[in-house]
């Protein structure tokens, strides 16, 4: 019987994230190539190197889908196996279950993830049958997927978690955990909670789940409140979290990875606030340098934008357009994106542009300019950003009009 990282790291109190944007994020209209979805495992689980395992489990895809879904998945089980823990997805039927099996056997770390309603609502939906049952049956699953193969670990995503009884959430995860689960997923399926339920739903059903129960949030984003909820998780105990790069997911997404690992990892005296038992939250401390190439990486591939507002990894981080932020930066910004991130600060040229600014563009273009030359330059860029009806000034643009400001014009002999 393998040894279940996951677990083992969730209940020595640090943080598991549990990455879904080839999975959840499919929901999105996105889809990942076999080739990239290995290059992403790989790039995640370097960001925490030879504790990848221990720190990420990458939902590599869900084999039912189709051959292809499931070789996609195969192929970063057999290429990234080791670098992450590869999960594959399925429903709880038994058929799916040995497919998912089959699409994960041999590799390090090896997980499957089982599907499951918890409400009363979505097991109709799902197995026309009640919660009960349906809780009942996924711990048979789990125990004959144990049965099966005891090398890969067996986990158990609760649907519409957050719209069901607390009470026999709670039981019947413990149940799931005596037949095997290494750990057991509460989502909010439709993204409804505001952060007090989050918070009440976590601590009721731990609280009688029992300590010996491994849960994990998965948090939609319908309300914008993805974030916030994944934190009231935290607050409650809970250590394995879901997120997506770029929050991409069903509908409005879910939580962003980048945005949760850099806000878990920046200030380790906010962490420790956060978590609240004053243990370390990671085996080793993540590379936040490689949060904005990943990101980039993503987005390339699944034409999801980085928009000059995305927070950590967004083309406004570490920009400077105007005078007081010009000269005192710190002032302006939460952290230091060169030293937390390497991102390099770019002042950019608008209609807001200060003297300071301006100057300092021309200097860089290998432009001085005098007091008239920096006010007419001045004049210059405002009007010129009206004209062109938007903000941002091209520099080869302000680079044509500074030569004609300040190269003399030739003067013909009489």
């Amino acid at each position: 019987m393998a040894v279940d990282v996951v677990r083992e790291s969730a209940r020595a109190g640090r943080v598991v994230l549990w990455e879904e944007s080839p999975r959840d994020g499919a929901q999105a209209k996105t889809l990942m190539t076999a080739d990239f979805r290995v290059r992403l495992a790989r790039a995640q689980g370097r960001i925490f190197g030879a504790d990848g395992p221990r720190h990420v489990v990458f939902a590599a895809g869900f084999p039912a889908v189709c051959a292809e879904e499931f070789e996609a998945v195969r192929q970063v089980a057999v290429e990234a196996g080791g670098t992450v823990s590869v999960s594959a997805v399925c429903r709880g039927t038994a058929g799916d279950v040995r497919q998912a099996l089959a699409a994960v056997r041999g590799s390090a770390h090896a997980r499957i993830m089982v599907i499951v309603p918890a409400s009363e609502a979505m097991a109709q939906v799902m197995t026309h049958g009640c919660a009960e049952r349906a809780l009942t049956a996924g711990a048979a699953l789990v125990a004959q997927a144990r049965d099966t193969d005891d090398r890969v670990a067996v986990d158990v995503c609760l649907a519409d978690a957050s719209r069901a009884d607390h009470a026999l959430t709670g039981e019947h995860a413990a149940r799931m955990t005596e037949a095997g689960a290494g750990v057991v997923v509460l989502a909010d399926t439709v993204g409804d909670q505001l952060p007090q339920d989050a918070a009440a739903m976590f601590t009721a059903v731990r609280r009688r789940a029992g300590d010996d129960v491994v849960l994990a949030s998965h948090l939609h984003n319908d309300l914008g409140l993805a974030l916030a909820n994944t934190l009231q998780a935290l607050r409650a105990g809970i250590r394995v979290l879901s997120s997506s790069w770029l929050g991409i997911a069903e509908r409005s997404g879910m939580v962003a990875t980048e945005q949760l690992l850099f806000l878990l990892a920046y200030r380790p005296d906010r962490t420790r606030e956060l978590l609240g038992d004053g243990r370390a939250p990671w085996w080793t401390v993540p590379d936040l340098t490689l949060l904005p190439g990943i990101a980039r990486m993503v987005a390339a591939e699944t034409g999801a934008p980085l928009g000059v507002t995305t927070p950590i990894v967004g083309d406004g981080v570490g920009t400077i357009s105007t005078g007081t932020p010009f000269v005192h930066p710190r002032l302006f910004e939460p952290y230091d994106p060169r030293a937390l991130l390497g991102i390099e600060p770019r002042v950019i040229l608008t209609h807001l542009a200060s003297a300071r600014v301006i100057t300092a563009v021309a200097a860089r273009l290998g432009h001085r300019l005098d007091p008239e030359q920096t006010r007419s330059a001045v004049a210059w860029v405002k009007s010129h950003a009206y004209r062109q009806g938007h903000a941002v000034i091209e520099e080869t643009d302000f680079g044509d009009y500074l030569t004609g400001l300040t190269v003399p014009t030739a003067r013909t002999p009489r």
